[in-house]
């Protein structure tokens, strides 16, 4: 039986504002949910591969994350996608560090240069989503990595998962 890859990526935004105003509460309650759903494949809407990690950054140290290099999904197949349609980095909350995503001169373009990078403070996270046919484009050694930088002042502990596909 051949691999096969169906994943869901939800956000989901709930907040409940409220005020008294006069002699009344006033409630005003926020949901708002985003689902994507990728089948199994390559195309637009698809996605064929999942990688997913722990990593415990000493620190001042940088994880650079190289997606063509020797990664290896839960099934020991090497993890090679071609595009990446999702990208998810958390911080433990725990962490008392700040961490510096991407920056690297060979990242994946998820931001518009390979040189911008945003800051993760301690409980924070970033999703990224793109799951049409075009996606995020990984290129080897020019296009692969992604780098996480965690500041000086104590170890960080930051969730990875990449949803991608090998064409």
């Amino acid at each position: 039986m051949a691999a096969s890859v169906t994943s869901q990526v939800n956000l989901q935004v709930s907040a409940q504002y409220s005020n008294t105003v006069g002699l009344q509460d006033v409630v005003a309650p926020l949901s708002l949910m985003k689902t994507v759903a990728l089948a199994n494949g390559v195309g637009a809407q698809q996605a064929d591969k999942v990688f997913s990690a722990q990593y415990s950054i000493a620190t001042g140290a940088t994880q650079s994350i190289d997606v063509v290099g020797s990664l290896t999904d839960a099934m020991g197949v090497a993890f090679t996608p071609a595009r990446i349609k999702a990208l998810y980095i958390g911080s433990a909350a725990a962490n008392t560090t700040n961490l510096t995503l991407f920056g690297d001169a060979a990242s994946v373009p998820f931001l518009n240069t390979a040189a911008t990078t945003i800051t993760l403070r301690p409980g924070g996270a970033i999703l990224l989503c793109n799951p049409d046919a075009t996606a995020f484009a990984v290129t080897a050694t020019t296009a692969d990595i992604i780098k996480i930088v965690n500041a000086a002042g104590a170890t960080a502990v930051v969730d990875v998962v990449i949803i991608g596909c090998s064409a």
